[in-house]
């Protein structure tokens, strides 16, 4: 099996590729300078020529706050590029896996989102996600649409290395804690994302490492099995005001997942744990 993978110098990608190659699979991982997913006939030539029997999308426009500034960028990249993808795909008669986010929901109550559950975003990162999904749900019969949050992996930066980075300078810091949901390594996530495009179990998706916690416990989390000694004091979102609002109930339901006949991710903090030990070598 060939498979065609965006943005491969970031942290998914990089992860996604290297699970291919673990499993004898082929992988063409491509990013910016391969092509530009905001053109649409660069990505018809690079995906036509590859030739591949599936796509993974993992590049986007993830810089939250920016996105508030740059929107026309973000929507080019977010909901342009995935439907530029999705009609190659369809060309093709292959599947795509769209990566989404825990961002397309409004972030109100305690329960855990379902996958089709309305979606209401806040924030410009989150509409342009969303229209992203909604491009290739347009487009596609053969989709996966996969939505994930708070993401970190060894390729590029994310809350744990600056957790780690901070707490060798600092002795104390504060860290929000109302804001609730569940950690995502990519190396865990790539693992089932190549599961996935092995099957026609297509539909939308979430997936995240198991257990739910806020950033303020992540980042305690984070300190102990890193072994710092930091002082953390919870705070409140309006302590730590950003230009993006932030959901604050990200928690989602990966009940799906066990329907289908698919592993869910171990817990996050096995998944942090060896994360840690990663960085630390």
């Amino acid at each position: 099996m060939k498979v065609f993978v965006t943005g491969v110098k970031g942290q998914l990608g990089y992860d996604v590729v290297e699970e291919l190659k673990r499993r004898g699979l082929e992988a063409i991982g491509v990013d910016i300078d391969e092509m530009d997913i905001t053109d649409a006939q660069s990505v018809d030539r690079v995906v036509c020529e590859a030739n591949p029997d599936a796509v993974i999308h993992c590049a986007a426009y993830t810089a939250v706050d920016a996105a508030e500034d740059n929107v026309d960028l973000c929507r080019r990249v977010n909901a342009d590029g995935p439907l530029h993808i999705a009609k190659v795909c369809k060309k093709l008669d292959i599947p795509m896996v769209q990566i989404s986010t825990d961002y397309v929901f409004n972030g109100e109550g305690t329960r855990p989102w379902e996958p089709e559950d309305p979606c209401q975003p806040l924030s410009v990162y989150g509409l342009t996600k969303y229209e992203g999904e909604q491009a290739v749900m347009n487009t596609l019969d053969k989709f996966f649409i996969v939505r994930i949050a708070w993401v970190f992996g060894i390729n590029g930066k994310n809350f744990v290395k600056t957790m780690i980075n901070l707490g060798q300078t600092r002795d104390h810091l504060t860290v929000v804690n109302d804001q609730f949901g569940s950690p995502t390594y990519t190396y865990d996530l790539a693992k089932l994302l190549v599961d996935m495009v092995q099957t026609d179990k297509y539909g939308i998706y979430h997936a995240t490492n198991e257990g739910i916690c806020t950033w303020y416990e992540f980042a305690c989390e984070i300190f102990r099995q890193a072994g710092l000694k930091v002082q953390v004091d919870p705070v409140t979102s309006d302590n730590y005001p950003t230009k993006a609002k932030r959901p604050s109930n990200s928690r989602m339901s990966k009940d799906k997942l066990t329907e289908n006949g698919f592993d869910r991710l171990p817990t996050w903090q096995d998944a942090l744990e060896r994360y840690v030990k990663l960085l630390m070598q």
